[in-house]
């Protein structure tokens, strides 16, 4: 008998692209040294091949103007100054981790579904058609007719259900350990939003410092600025030397080298509160002044009242311990594989063809049949393999309890170093507040004293640097304070809102 004269060309082709997959090498650079260039097969990246370059020692990318879109900027009001809430919710509305958050929440409640969905029966239908021809010669010819050809063509349809109908509580055992992952994927998702306030928050306080150091390195400028007026004055009528005047100009150029600093400072805080926000970094707010905001008192509730608190609220502590339940789901899901499983399966299927001997007859047949099985499936060996998977559910349940330990001990220890930084910045800004006082008085004192001629302008400009100084670190103290206050909110997992932020208890 011969093979079909179309078996040969079928096989040929075949050949012919399995040849070409080595082509798929021209994709890559051609040596280790010389620089690759599109070759405008990149999946419309790039749609034109690019010119290697003439010295061929070009390692640039080629430009994709398409790349360069931004996304669209969120409606910003110019001419509004904006305060902590209004900004929070500007950063949940735009920032992409809390998108991202949302969607592996999503895909956890859909993996859900999926592990649910193997309760239910699956049904296929299958179709297959087909035709073969076969030729063979035959013992003697008959007229022109050198081979016996025969035609065979059939269609053959099913219907199958597979059904497991008992497994010993592995599907059950999937199924909560993708609950629990699903719980910890949503709680995480407040999370995210709780460290984007947070974040938000942060930056904000920072940010108003900054604005708050440069109006200090502003008004310090005038200060000396008026000592330097003041030695002019007494240089004009005899009294002052020229040494006395250089140090006036130089504590008048060191004060405009702070002011540029503390103004480059104010930059770059505001580019950290727009990061923080998650918006593009040339959006331009009129952010509310925090410089005034009153400070906080130390929490009322003790110390392991928060903690206990914190520890039944706090999303990654919850998360930790959903994990420990899904590895614990993972144990009884490993333990039912060594049970048999028991299933039911069924088929209807249905079938016609034909069978044609040289055009001469065309013999045509039909059937249909159906049947139900019930049966079941015992693991006998497997060369370990079981076992081996016990064990590594085992090692996951263990590794996730010490992980839910650890976790636990990390946000103790949060707890209690921002209570302590929150106790350490509202004495620190105490302090400051009359480290500022006392260098107001000397600076006054000092300049009305050169002024009448018995004090020196070096006294002078040192009690202008010191009151620079005591300015700036009240205003550190009390940015730090309200960093701190928040900083103790967030790790007790009480920064779940815009409100929460900007309802810190004040004094």
């Amino acid at each position: 008998m011969r093979i079909h004269r179309s078996i040969p060309a079928l096989f040929g082709l075949a050949m012919l692209v399995a040849a070409c997959s080595p082509n798929a090498l021209n994709m890559a650079p051609p040596s280790a040294e010389t620089p690759w260039v599109p070759n405008g097969k990149e999946d419309g990246l790039w749609s034109t091949r690019t010119k290697p370059s003439p010295r061929g020692d070009n390692f640039g990318v080629p430009a994709n103007p398409a790349l360069a879109v931004m996304p669209q900027t969120p409606d910003i009001d110019g001419n509004r100054v904006y305060k902590l809430p209004e900004l929070i919710d500007l950063a949940e509305r735009n920032n992409p981790a809390t998108r991202v958050a949302w969607e592996r929440a999503r895909q956890a409640a859909l993996a859900v579904g999926m592990a649910e969905a193997t309760y239910l029966p699956v049904i296929t239908a299958n179709v297959i058609g087909g035709q073969q021809t076969a030729e063979a010669p035959l013992p003697a010819p008959i007229g022109t007719q050198r081979y016996f050809e025969t035609t065979a063509s059939g269609v053959t349809s099913t219907v199958a259900l597979q059904w497991l109908v008992f497994d010993f509580g592995q599907r059950a055992a999937v199924v909560d350990a993708a609950k629990q992952a699903a719980i910890a994927a949503n709680v995480l998702f407040n999370g995210e939003h709780q460290k984007l306030i947070f974040d938000v928050t942060n930056a904000y306080y920072v940010y108003g410092a900054s604005v708050t150091r440069a109006k200090i390195a502003q008004q310090t400028l005038k200060n000396s600025k008026a000592i330097q007026s003041a030695t002019e004055d007494r240089l004009s009528r005899g009294l002052a030397t020229s040494v006395e005047t250089a140090q006036a100009r130089q504590q008048v150029a060191q004060s405009q080298l702070r002011l540029v600093q503390a103004q480059g400072q104010q930059r770059d805080t505001y580019q950290a509160l727009i990061a923080a926000m998650g918006i593009n970094a040339m959006t331009r707010i009129q952010v509310a002044d925090a410089g005034q905001r009153r400070l906080p008192d130390l929490p009322a509730v003790p110390l392991d009242s928060m903690i206990k608190l914190a520890l039944s609220q706090r999303p990654d502590v919850i998360a930790s311990y959903s994990a420990v339940q899904a590895s614990k789901s993972g144990i009884k899901a490993a333990e039912a594989e060594f049970m048999p499983k028991v299933f039911v399966a069924g088929a209807v299927a249905s079938g016609q063809g034909g069978f044609n001997v040289n055009g001469l007859s065309n013999i045509g047949q039909q059937s249909t049949g159906s049947g139900v099985l019930v049966g079941a499936t015992v693991p006998l060996y497997d060369g370990g393999l079981r076992d081996a998977q016990l064990k590594q559910a085992q090692s996951v349940a263990a590794a996730a309890e010490s992980t839910f330990r650890r976790t636990q001990t990390a946000a103790v220890t949060e707890i209690v170093a921002a209570s302590n930084a929150l106790r350490t910045a509202l004495e620190s800004y105490k302090a400051a507040s009359a480290l500022a006082a006392a260098a107001y008085t000397t600076y006054d004192a000092a300049l009305e004293a050169y002024k009448h001629g018995v004090g020196t302008v070096t006294a002078a400009t040192a009690a202008d640097t010191g009151l620079l100084d005591a300015r700036q670190a009240q205003a550190d103290s009390h940015a730090a304070a309200l960093v701190s206050a928040a900083n103790l909110a967030f790790v007790v997992g009480a920064m779940t809102s815009e409100q929460a932020a900007a309802g810190i208890p004040q004094r």
